[in-house]
């Protein structure tokens, strides 16, 4: 049995289909992370799974229970870091998660011997009995982490877990995460930061529009785009990308910089230069990176500029119900 099962999940809010027909299995003990632009459907597909939300239609399955039918258990078996701050910081760090025990029933020995855990598997021993006002922003990240194991979740949900924290944070953050795959725990991890992603996940799948558009891990993913990606700069984008697609070239524009796959990319590139030499600017290539595997699935960057429409639908229709 998966830990967690997801089998054509979809979620409408108004006329907006914000997950489209998701289907998933994560095994236990995994680390998972859906990748995706803000907006794709990453923050509602996992509040669905935290029953915060109920699917308009599809089913999904949590450590065996249903997320509709069973919320309740659903509840008592995952811990979540919600995307924004959601500690309490006029208590101390010990005071939160002690009120987070005693939602969770636990016995008063219970929740001081697991605090003292928690606490020092994120380096915040010492500032346990701090108010919480007083911590930085990785500080705080680190303490909602430690909420959310608690109880000791068997599946543990990380809603863009360090969105603007700076890099050396991030980077403990994730030496945490990877403690809990050898505890057991099955990490689903939602981000759009690339690198995070290709670090920690053993499988990633990446959401579009509200769909995946691939999975697999982040080798597998990687190897799909087949060979080198070239990136060319030139005077004219459109009318370069006409004479090399004319000459048999798997070439795309993408924020006026043409992108091409390649085998062998090193003797490629004369070639393309023999085409139009005095077009171009610059031209570059590589080996392709999670990045790249969004562009071939996609034909387009991370973008920004639905955001702001879809989550304007959402309000409304949060506001109308």
């Amino acid at each position: 049995m998966p830990a967690i099962e997801v089998r054509n999940l979809v979620k409408r809010f108004g006329s907006i289909v914000a997950v489209n027909g998701i289907s998933l299995e994560i095994e236990y003990g995994e680390i998972f992370a859906l990748l995706g632009p803000n907006g794709a459907g990453k923050t509602t597909t996992i509040s669905i799974l935290a029953t915060l939300l109920k699917p308009t239609s599809g089913e999904a399955k949590i450590n065996g229970y249903d997320v509709v039918k069973e919320a309740a258990k659903v509840r008592q078996s995952i811990g979540i870091v919600f995307q924004d701050p959601s500690l309490d910081d006029r208590l101390t760090a010990r005071e939160n998660l002690d009120i987070h025990g005693r939602l969770y029933h636990m016995s008063r020995e219970e929740r001081q011997r697991r605090i003292e855990e928690v606490l020092e598997m994120v380096e915040l021993l010492d500032r346990a009995d701090s108010i919480v006002k007083t911590f930085s922003g990785g500080m705080r990240r680190r303490l909602e982490i430690a909420r959310g194991l608690m109880h000791k979740p068997k599946v543990l949900f990380l809603d863009e877990p360090t969105l603007g924290l700076d890099p050396q944070t991030r980077r403990h953050i994730w030496e945490y995460v990877e403690k809990l795959r050898d505890e057991g725990v099955t990490v689903l991890l939602t981000t759009h930061y690339m690198e995070e992603a290709d670090y920690l996940a053993d499988r990633i799948a990446i959401i579009d529009a509200g769909k995946i558009v691939a999975e697999g891990s982040p080798s597998e993913l990687k190897d799909s785009v087949g060979g080198d990606i070239i990136k060319i700069k030139c005077s004219d984008a459109e009318n370069m990308l006409k004479k090399l697609v004319s000459n048999g070239y798997d070439a795309m524009l993408v924020d006026d910089e043409i992108v091409i796959k390649a085998k062998e990319a090193e003797k490629m590139i004369p070639k393309i230069f023999a085409i139009a030499d005095e077009e171009i600017k610059s031209i570059t290539y590589k080996e392709p990176s999670l990045e790249d595997v969004f562009i071939h699935y996609t034909g387009k960057v991370f973008r920004d500029e639905e955001v702001d429409e879809i989550e304007a639908s959402k309000m409304k229709w949060r506001m109308r119900r």
